[in-house]
């Protein structure tokens, strides 16, 4: 994987945990450029589930000089390790562990070699009729030929992948992010919360100019947090500024999620574009009322309750859905939550994660075995 920060590093880490504890030895290859401090302590705290240890490139997000001599790297260290399953998560992560299968001066696996995929949105999120989309969508294609397994975290990415890519020739089941018993204890406020929280990067893809101007047209006594960091940070603050929004927005640093959940009464998830966001698996398991645009994988998360997920890029109907948030009685509201959270909790959890998972790499390995007998 690349950045160790954010919704696929937790992914990654919970898989890393629970495949451990299934008796499996595990790595892990990440950037060595992004998450600061942070990244260096969430990859120490994993460090005892990794007996293959940690290895850290610098890993740049577009496409860069160096990304043949790292994919040369991790290639050089499947067969070191002589693993059975690289597992590729996120567009660069995906190219580093399927790159050195196509190239034949790489060094080769040890042994019989599974090559698995987790888009995680990344090449998703272009559009097939610009210059980039049709870039990364070759490139998709083309390290698909040696690509043995790719589990989708969303029916919708699986969806996306085969309306923008191709159908997929290997073997492609769903398998949702999920959240672990302790996540469904109830989140409480803050005594000073604010009446909503946005949580997550500041980035144009999250919504967050969505988010201000909805917010700028609610009654002026009510106040937002948003809870993160990213490069579009400063023009967010320039925004509000020029909204009028000082005093009734506050800018918090990153910080874990239920702590972040508890800066607020109500979340709100702007996004207008995703894949299947944790936030929204752990807010929902929290008992939160989540106020969520109709993106990506969320529909999946919310079940029966996705008629209520508003239109992407629409300030005026977020604003409509944030009101009728605070408006609906606290009996309603609770009422709401924990029936969305009993959804959450039969289809959304590591344990099944982890299953899904463990069953695509033993299909995928078998049929990869097959194959270099029938080869010899």
């Amino acid at each position: 994987m690349r950045a160790p920060v954010g919704g696929l590093f937790r992914h990654v880490g919970d898989l890393a945990r629970a495949q451990a504890e299934a008796g499996c030895q595990v790595g892990l290859v990440a950037d060595s450029l992004t998450g600061g401090a942070c990244a260096g302590d969430s990859l120490d705290e994993l460090s005892p589930f990794l007996a293959l240890g940690v290895t850290r490139l610098p890993m740049r997000r577009l496409p860069h000089p160096d990304d043949l001599r790292i994919a040369w790297r991790v290639a050089a260290l499947v067969r070191e390790l002589s693993v059975d399953v690289v597992h590729g998560h996120g567009a660069k992560g995906g190219l580093y562990a399927r790159l050195p299968g196509l190239v034949p001066i790489f060094p080769r696996p040890a042994r019989p070699l599974a090559r698995v995929y987790t888009p995680h949105g990344g090449t998703l999120h272009f559009r097939a009729d610009a210059l980039d989309g049709r870039v990364f969508f070759t490139a998709e294609r083309i390290m698909g030929r040696v690509t043995d397994l790719i589990p989708f975290e969303s029916d919708y990415a699986r969806r996306r992948f085969i309306e923008t890519i191709e159908p997929p020739s290997a073997f492609a089941p769903v398998v949702h992010n999920g959240v672990s018993p302790c996540e469904f204890a109830p989140v409480i406020p803050a005594p000073d919360a604010a009446d909503f929280v946005f949580i997550g990067e500041m980035r144009v893809s999250k919504g967050v100019e969505d988010l201000l101007r909805a917010f700028a047209s609610l009654p002026k006594n009510l106040r937002l947090a948003l809870v993160g960091s990213g490069r579009d940070e400063g023009a967010f603050r320039a925004m509000a500024r020029r909204l009028g929004l000082d005093g009734r927005v506050a800018f918090l640093d990153r910080m874990p999620a239920r702590a972040a959940l508890a800066q607020g009464r109500i979340l709100v998830v702007p996004s207008r574009a995703e894949s299947l966001p944790y936030i929204v698996l752990e807010a929902i398991a929290a008992k939160a009322p989540v106020v969520a645009t109709n993106v990506g994988g969320i529909p999946e998360i919310f079940g029966a309750q996705a008629a209520r997920l508003v239109e992407p890029g629409d300030p005026g109907a977020l604003a409509a859905a944030m009101r009728d948030a605070l408006e609906t009685s606290p009996a309603a509201r609770d009422a709401l939550a924990a029936e969305m959270a009993d959804f959450v909790r039969k289809g959304f959890t590591i344990q099944s994660m982890n299953e899904g998972v463990l069953r695509g790499y033993r299909a995928a390995l078998a049929s990869v075995r097959l194959q270099t007998v029938a080869a010899n």
